[in-house]
């Protein structure tokens, strides 16, 4: 007899946290179940709780529990391994089943549940394999709890979480049989942590989706269909139910991953609601949302995954992976690296940050030595003020509004004449223009690009204009030729053809995966939009708009990119804990956010399932005590980081960072670690880490897509985060860029807070940022903040 024997995911979780030699023990017992279930000395036997799992014997401590999952033609059995744990762990109100909305296989484990919540459920767990010792305890042990004194007055019962909510509501979103009952009895977010510990996936979310206040509606749209089986669901076919569950083959392969120890899960795991994403065939565009840590980069990684596999063979390049900036590139090539593996398959997409790919079209459409010098924004910036001076109009306008003008109504519009400029709608810009107005500011952005022109130099945001143009005039011949062909009937145009050039054949890519997508200018998406023949699977687009940190607004709809009804959310964060998250999310209170389609975003029902201390809050007098304090904090967890768990010393580059408001205080950041903290540094800059020091500092923006064990934000200060001596001015001039910018400042400090995987630091001097005065969350499950009272050279320091 042969066995085919497979491995449940929280199986193998279980697995990778065990000792080695238990590990190698596991491994044996596969060879010798697969040759015989049932001899070998493995003692396969039915657990008297529920009959579909059974219990064989590793070793005199440690158990397998499987459930057998079908018998092929040749009567060749197939089982599933859905736990591995210690013999007293084993408890026979284990039990496993198909999930009526996924179709997947389900292990509900009620030990990680509290005793109080077992308690009010009438529930008591009884031991597969009793000692002595546990079953005189448990004869002896009261069925229910201890009774109340005479003379106490009995507490008044606390609302249920799930208040309002009822069984057949649970079911029909997915939740696992066994745990419904219990779910509708918890009446606080400590049991319902220890419920959803041990639950399934979809039970999870779906708990912590209606805990989080999303109405059933939201959780059956957002969650429950995104993994609802299009298959008629049998309960008891669990050979049809393992084609649908995320399982591991049990093999030679495995054996290295489990004594490897430290494999990422995140390289083949996906969450069922992520896997769909992924797998499906999308007609057109289509856009995936959420939260920062909710798997966004991963869903488009393993996309691209799936898309190069269904490839013809060949040795071009047919799928563009992009984003917007340079070390955000260079960590997806990493990580798509280590995903795929092939090299033969990695060949095939082009990884580039989208100003380097507008840099190489226009490079490509260019004469040979004729591509400008392209600057930064702040050279542009200084050439502008230049021009308004030999005009005499530096006090009628501002440098920055003209340049946002310029960016954002004229390149992102592409408008090209005065005429054109008139009729163009500046939505969102705030300020509204008159007609002499228009004609004014025409002729000084008239003469700014004539200067820059004259100069040789370009900025980013007109090489993207450029760009665009390009490719949509490449487009445009791409669909003349074809409009051609069909008129003649399909022939070969080898005579006409032989007169283009080869670009005009067909379009750059198959398809595009775009990540960071809210920080693309619009240029940016009309050369995208053009680089792919419109169809199925033609883009793919991440993005998080509150995570955006450059003034680029867009309607993906009006450039000709249309995700209607292909569009997604994820709201579960896989990265940072309920207390980090629950401290960003007062950062964002109030503000509404768009969806890059002329709608708007939200982060209701966004979440977490991981514990970690609450975010440290810390007010001082003075800057300069401000970063003895920051000195205090890297120093301390240095420390408690350079060795592990075994005492053995590591490596702690890239595990500790400084977020900082601006540039300026980046240098004294620095400046302060090397010279008076003898610690060392490594600044962020738009090519990744500079210098080799174990300390990543950097401003906000550059923290974007990177993830850190631990981190401190420095210099969250009143004026500063956000910068009120250069947005102050306009909360009455043009209060609609002031919400604008109060927006973005909000982004900024949200997207550094959200980088911090297990520990978060939040300093000041002075007085605190008005976004750190918002009360803490009340979200369920997610703590409130902690404010603590430092003493410094000039007394107290007061927070408020």
């Amino acid at each position: 007899m042969t066995v085919r024997l497979s491995l449940y995911q929280k199986a193998e979780q279980e697995l990778y946290k065990l000792d080695r030699s238990v590990k190698a023990k596991f491994y044996d017992f596969s060879h010798r179940f697969r040759e015989n279930p049932h001899g070998n000395g493995l003692q396969l036997k039915a657990l008297k709780g529920d009959s579909q799992i059974f219990s064989a014997r590793i070793d005199d401590s440690y158990r397998a529990l499987l459930t057998r999952t079908g018998t092929d033609e040749q009567g060749d059995e197939s089982w599933l391994v859905i736990a591995v744990r210690h013999r007293r762990d084993v408890y026979e109100q284990l039990s496993v089943a198909i999930n009526r909305v996924s179709g997947e296989i389900e292990f509900v484990d009620l030990s990680v549940v509290g005793e109080s919540a077992l308690r009010r459920a009438g529930i008591r767990l009884i031991p597969a394999e009793p000692d002595a010792s546990s079953t005189a305890e448990a004869e002896a042990a009261p069925v229910s709890g201890p009774e109340a004194q005479p003379d106490e007055t009995p507490a008044a019962p606390a609302s249920p979480l799930l208040a309002g909510h009822s069984r057949q509501l649970l079911r029909e979103l997915g939740v696992a049989e066994p745990l419904i009952d219990l779910a509708l009895t918890l009446t606080d977010t400590a049991d319902l942590d220890r419920l959803v510990a041990g639950a399934p996936l979809l039970s999870q979310d779906v708990l912590y989706g209606l805990a989080a206040g999303m109405s059933p509606d939201e959780v059956r749209a957002e969650i429950t269909a995104a993994v609802a089986s299009t298959d008629q669901i049998d309960l008891g076919d669990f050979g049809a139910a393992l084609a649908r569950t995320t399982v591991t083959t049990i093999d030679d392969a495995l054996q290295k991953v489990l004594e490897d120890g430290d494999f990422q899960a995140w390289k083949v795991f996906l969450h069922p609601t992520q896997a769909r994403l992924v797998d499906r065939d999308y007609n057109g565009p289509a856009r995936v949302s959420g939260g920062p840590g909710t798997g966004k980069t991963i869903v488009a990684l393993h996309r691209i995954h799936h898309l190069v596999r269904q490839l013809k063979p060949g040795r071009d390049k047919p799928i563009l992976l992009t984003t917007f900036t340079k070390n955000l590139t260079a960590d997806l090539r990493a990580r798509l690296t280590d995903l795929i593996g092939d090299h033969d398959l990695l060949a095939r997409v082009e990884i580039a940050h989208i100003d380097e790919l507008a840099y190489k079209v226009v490079s490509e459409n260019s004469l040979s030595g004729r591509v400008k010098r392209r600057v930064d924004d702040r050279t542009a910036l200084a050439e502008l003020r230049t021009v308004l001076a030999e005009l005499g109009q530096q006090g009628s306008w501002e440098p920055e509004f003209l340049i946002e003008e310029w960016e954002q109504v004229i390149l992102g519009q592409s408008v090209a004449t005065r005429t054109a400029y008139f009729q163009t709608r500046r939505v969102g810009r705030g300020r509204p223009l008159t007609r002499p107005e228009r004609a004014a500011v025409w002729k000084i952005l008239d003469e700014f690009t004539a200067r820059l022109d004259k100069k040789d130099i370009e900025t980013w945001g007109q090489a993207a204009e450029r760009a665009a143009r390009y490719e949509m005039e490449r487009a445009t011949r791409i669909q003349a030729r074809q409009v051609y062909k069909d008129q003649v009937g399909g022939r070969d145009l080898i005579h006409r053809d032989a007169e283009v050039s080869m670009s005009d054949l067909k379009h750059r890519y198959k398809h595009i995966v775009v990540d960071e997508a809210q920080d693309l200018r619009a240029a940016h998406w009309k050369m995208l939009r053009a680089m792919v023949a419109p169809g199925d699977n033609d883009m793919f687009i991440a993005g998080d708009t509150h995570q955006r940190v450059y003034d680029n607004h867009v309607s993906l709809g009006s450039l000709g990119i249309n995700v209607r009804g292909r569009s997604a959310r994820l709201s579960l964060s896989y990265r940072t804990t309920k207390e980090i998250l629950a401290r960003a999310l007062t950062v964002m209170s109030g503000e509404t956010y768009d969806d890059l389609d002329d709608g708007t975003d939200t982060l209701s029902g966004y979440r977490s399932v991981l514990h970690g201390p609450v975010p440290e809050l810390c007010g001082y007098s003075t800057w300069e005590e401000e970063l003895g304090g920051l000195a205090s904090t890297l120093r301390a967890w240095r420390d408690e980081l350079a060795a592990d768990a075994n005492g053995a010393a590591r490596d702690i580059r890239g595990l500790i960072a400084v977020a900082v408001p601006d540039r300026d205080k980046v240098s004294q950041v620095i400046y302060h670690l090397a010279t008076k903290a003898g610690l060392g540094y490594a600044q962020l800059t738009s090519d990744g880490p500079r210098g080799d020091g174990e300390i990543h500092v950097g401003t906000m923006p550059r923290f974007k897509g990177l993830e850190y064990q631990r981190l401190v934000i420095v210099g969250a200060s009143d004026r500063l985060v956000p910068r009120m001596d250069s947005i102050d001015r306009y909360r009455t001039e043009d209060p609609t860029r002031y919400r604008r910018e109060l927006r973005k400042a909000r982004s900024m400090l949200f997207v550094a807070a959200t980088r911090a995987r297990d520990a978060l630091t939040i300093t000041w001097h002075g007085d605190p940022s008005p976004f750190l005065l918002e009360p803490a969350s009340g979200a369920p499950g997610m703590a409130g903040h902690t404010e603590h009272r430092r003493a410094a050279s000039s007394g107290a320091v007061a927070n408020r």
